[in-house]
């Protein structure tokens, strides 16, 4: 079996295992033919994201993703590789404190119900692989853009019935925020925890509306007193 691998240039290797993880594979070569190959792991079992990379031009974790002949595996996207697969995600992560993307609780802390706590128990098992970020194509217009991998945690605390005041979170998504997405739903297509990013920015669309935001694109063709512009 054949891969070929984008380190600062492409490179190809022949490794003789079947039915196998991209990770297994890339341990082989590394082992057997290359020690010099750099990429990330941890859990090997789906759950801490350190491994997620690009196979044929779409995000996969290397633990879980299963090695076809002739596969082309590159880095994430939208970020700064370090070397080879290894990539930089200080940036994507300093988006989660650009949109406040965390609890702000205070004081005594209520007990939640078990349907209080469902409705935002699918983001909360987010693995913080940045594979949403890699696949989202806004980046490439727009490098502040906040993210689907921020915003998805946005309404995480957004949505927690513990969350005091919630405004000052939907105030701050407003620029470089949910209006920038363009809905595309690659973000959902490869998260490997079936969250939909898409599907949060559009609650979070809504809960903007509630509080007196709405999409700047669309009233750019009114006046002031509500009559089109054109």
């Amino acid at each position: 079996m054949k891969i070929t691998i984008q380190r600062e240039s492409l490179h190809s290797y022949e490794v003789d295992l079947a039915d196998a993880t991209l990770l297994e594979v890339l341990n082989e070569i590394k082992h057997t033919q290359d020690s010099s190959l750099v990429y990330a792991s941890g859990c090997r079992s789906s759950i801490c994201g350190s491994c997620s990379m690009r196979a044929n031009g779409r995000e996969v974790l290397a633990c879980s993703y299963k090695v076809q002949d002739g596969d082309l595996i590159e880095p994430l996207k939208n970020v700064n590789v370090i070397r080879d697969l290894v990539v930089d995600m200080d940036k994507a992560l300093s988006f989660n404190a650009k949109a406040k993307a965390w609890s702000l609780v205070s004081g005594e802390v209520s007990l939640v119900s078990q349907e209080n706590e469902k409705i935002n128990e699918v983001q909360s098992d987010c693995i913080l692989c940045g594979s949403c970020y890699s696949a989202c194509p806004v980046y490439a217009v727009n490098g502040e853009f906040l993210g689907p991998f921020s915003l998805t945690r946005v309404w995480r605390y957004v949505s927690d019935v513990r969350e005091e005041d919630t405004k000052e979170k939907i105030d701050t998504i407003q620029t470089n925020g949910i209006w920038d997405c363009t809905l595309c739903n690659e973000c959902t297509l490869v998260c490997p925890q079936d969250i939909s990013s898409k599907a949060d920015i559009e609650k979070l669309r809504a809960r903007s509306a509630m509080d007196g935001h709405f999409d700047p694109s669309f009233s750019s063709g009114f006046s002031f007193d509500g009559s089109p512009s054109f």
